[in-house]
């Protein structure tokens, strides 16, 4: 094998490699000079160089322009604008020095003055004075406005194209990856034309400080020639406005170049990234070959007409005319090859759906399952469009960030998709494949509650039944808003609808969404936070327990809505407690305790302060005791209990809970809590989760000591 080599430039290419790996130092000794240029005179011959070497320069910049695809390719355009401009001020200082002091300018500056004048300076100074109008009043002053417009565009859409990614991103849309990388292009984007509002000012001051300068020259120069060089008048005259005049030229050709360049960057709008802006030209200007058909037409006849000069009418006419028929020939080519590739994409569609003639690829691509997807009807699609006034995506994301701040879940995206196979106004929810929930909304109207009945007949309307929590409502006109306001009812947007029952949606199954990869995740951003947590999470995982087996107990506690943002807590707590049982069950009620302060908070009633109980009467707890039945025992002896209640019994017994909870919601307007002993907490959950979902289950170990209770009665069969 043989080894890589180094390729060492020699001769002239190695010696302009070597000056091109230091860019950084040449551009700080140029700064430099350029001030040393203001303050000390210049020999004629270097002024000449000088002057040679701006024009190149300006002339690179309005080329590369010309072939930037985008703006933000040129991103270095307004820090080149201004060295650009400090240069060409430094000459213009340098060459009115030396022309008011010896009354020459250096052979560039002679030569453009004598070609343009052509021996009449008058004639060349209204040249001089129409092309620095041109400059000023024209580009320099519309590059400007441009300039500031699209600087105040682009910053007022910042905020809206932030918000778009994200919720491109909470579709599913575009990766993380990719919404970064947008970002930080949106963020340049709004520096960019930032910059360029200011830089363009530069253009400006430099337009205006070459009119004050051309006259200085020559009126100081006519009093300089006539005072102190002993020149007469006339010849005075001739002289100093001659070189002033090409001076101004010199610098004013550059400046010219660079104002248009600037126009150009500012106004440069694409519809294809990769096409420069002659490529867009041609196609936006040539591409419709009627247009140059009627143009070859209409100045053939022209050319025809006599009296009229013919000769260039009948010129340009026919090169539209042969333009047309390119184009023509061009668009029935391009027509064929699009008819042709629709063919071919139509049978690779057939190729798809017909299963003898799909690939395994093909095949494995229909095994993949979106871990979270919303499907909408049709008539539901414009509240997902940011150009109708849609805000649902947006509502996810808040959805997503709320999740992770009352739960610590951090949920997957969502892709939000249409679908025609279910009803116009019908949405389902679905997790991996499966549907979590469903529901209708009307997307034209607004939904109405109210908590008094009596209240239903005061407004007109659809009467339907809100999906989140099955409560009675109506779907009310929007110019019928304000009318159910004053009848004391509540009205909420559709999109708020839909959020509202994605949430709750969300929170009732949020121990299935929460995945192995999602625990695996929150370990690793655990561990980022210090040097701690990384220790306590390397100690447990996998030394103790699984990430799996980790899995399962999140799952558990998040199935009862206890919050595991509170990580560090879980993570010490099942640390300890796993040395004495490395139970789920058992390791979950000891996670409870340790969270307590925060499962008393959650329940707390906010008017009062305290928390609200109903207590299980001493004999029922002993009923429960007795009929824990031992169900299994693993190789360390740990047992697994089940409670087996008397059926009769287990359904007089929730029939009680259910009916003095409902009494103590209706005349105390509370929601209570169940409070048992702590071995027969889960027990007593697990009993009543399938008929009273809602209702909290707490044990005597997670009350908290600051913890206020308030008992409204005990449970008794």
């Amino acid at each position: 094998m043989m080894a890589n080599t180094a390729v060492i430039p020699t001769g002239l290419q190695g010696f302009f490699a070597k000056i091109l790996q230091h860019n950084d130092v040449f551009l700080a000794v140029g700064m430099i000079l350029i001030v040393l240029m203001m303050i000390l005179p210049l020999p004629p011959f270097l002024l000449d160089i000088l002057l040679t070497l701006n024009l190149s320069l300006s002339i690179i910049i309005l080329l590369v322009t010309l072939y930037t695809k985008e703006p933000l390719q040129y991103s270095t355009f307004p820090t080149l604008l201004l060295v650009s401009t400090l240069f060409r001020l430094g000459l213009n200082v340098s060459s009115s020095r030396l022309l008011l002091l010896t009354g020459e300018a250096g052979a560039v500056i002679e030569s453009f003055g004598n070609f343009v004048v052509g021996g009449n300076y008058v004639v060349g100074l209204l040249i001089f004075i129409i092309l620095m109008i041109i400059n000023f009043m024209v580009i320099t002053n519309g590059a400007g406005r441009v300039s500031e417009v699209s600087a105040r565009f682009t910053l007022d859409a910042l905020p809206g194209k932030q918000l778009s990614i994200d919720a491109d991103l909470n579709a599913g849309m575009i990766t993380e990856a990719v919404a970064k990388k947008r970002r930080v292009n949106v963020q340049k984007e709004a520096d960019f034309y930032g910059t360029m509002d200011g830089a363009s000012k530069f253009v400006k001051g430099d337009a205006i400080a070459g009119i004050i300068i051309t006259v200085i020259n020559i009126v100081f120069g006519l009093i300089i020639g006539v005072v102190q060089l002993g020149m007469d008048p006339a010849t005075a005259a001739a002289t100093f406005t001659t070189l002033t005049v090409g001076d101004g030229l010199v610098s004013s050709l550059p400046a010219l170049l660079i104002s248009s360049a600037t126009g150009i960057l500012v106004t440069r709008v694409s519809e294809d990234d990769d096409a420069s802006l002659g490529d867009e030209l041609g196609k936006q200007l040539l591409s419709n070959y009627k247009v140059l058909a009627i143009l070859s037409g209409l100045l053939l006849l022209i050319g025809f007409i006599p009296g009229m000069p013919n000769a260039p009418f009948l010129f340009i006419g026919a090169i539209a005319g042969a333009g047309a028929f390119y184009t023509f020939k061009n668009t029935k080519t391009k027509a064929k090859a699009d008819s042709d590739k629709i063919t071919a994409d139509a049978l690779a569609q057939d190729k798809k759906d017909n299963p003898a003639k799909t690939s395994t690829e093909e095949v494995l691509e229909l095994l993949h399952i979106e871990p979270m997807e919303l499907e909408l009807g049709y008539r539901l699609v414009p509240l997902i469009e940011a150009e109708s006034g849609g805000d649902l995506l947006e509502r996810i994301a808040n959805i997503r960030k709320q999740m992770a701040q009352d739960f610590g879940v951090v949920l997957p995206s969502i892709r939000v998709r249409d679908n025609l196979h279910i009803e116009a106004d019908a949405y389902t929810l679905k997790l991996r494949g499966i549907e979590l929930g469903q529901g209708k909304i009307n997307a034209d109207m607004l939904l109405a509650m109210s908590t008094d009945p009596d209240l239903a007949d005061e407004v007109e309307g659809i009467a339907t039944i809100e999906p989140a929590f099955g409560l009675p409502a109506l779907w009310i006109d929007k110019d019928d808003r304000e009318e159910a306001e004053m009848n004391g009812f509540t009205v909420i947007h559709p999109a708020a609808v839909l959020a509202t029952h994605l949430t709750e949606l969300m929170k009732r199954n949020q121990s299935q969404i929460v995945t192995r990869q999602d625990v695996k995740q929150l370990l690793d951003n655990l561990k980022k936070t210090s040097e701690a947590h990384t220790s306590l999470v390397d100690d447990l995982v996998p030394s103790q327990l699984s990430i799996s087996e980790l899995h399962y107990i999140l799952q558990l506690l998040l199935m009862e809505n206890v919050s595991i943002r509170d990580l560090t807590s879980v993570l010490e707590s099942i640390a300890y407690h796993c040395r004495i049982s490395k139970s789920p069950d058992y390791l979950v009620e000891q996670c409870r305790v340790a969270l307590s302060r925060h499962l008393c908070k959650q329940h707390v009633d906010e008017s009062s302060g305290k928390l609200p109980v109903l207590t299980l009467s001493p004999d029922v707890e002993e009923n429960m005791a007795n009929h824990l039945v031992n169900t299994a025992t693993n190789k360390d002896g740990q047992q697994t209990f089940m409670l087996a209640l008397n059926p009769q019994y287990t359904q007089n017994l929730l029939s009680t809970i259910n009916q003095q909870i409902e009494e103590v919601l209706t005349t105390q307007g509370v929601q209570p809590v169940l409070l048992c002993n702590g071995k027969l907490r889960s027990h007593v959950r697990k009993l009543i989760e399938r008929m009273l979902p809602q209702v909290a289950v707490l044990s005597y170990n997670e009350i908290g000591p600051l913890t206020q209770v308030q008992s409204y009665g005990s449970i008794r069969v």
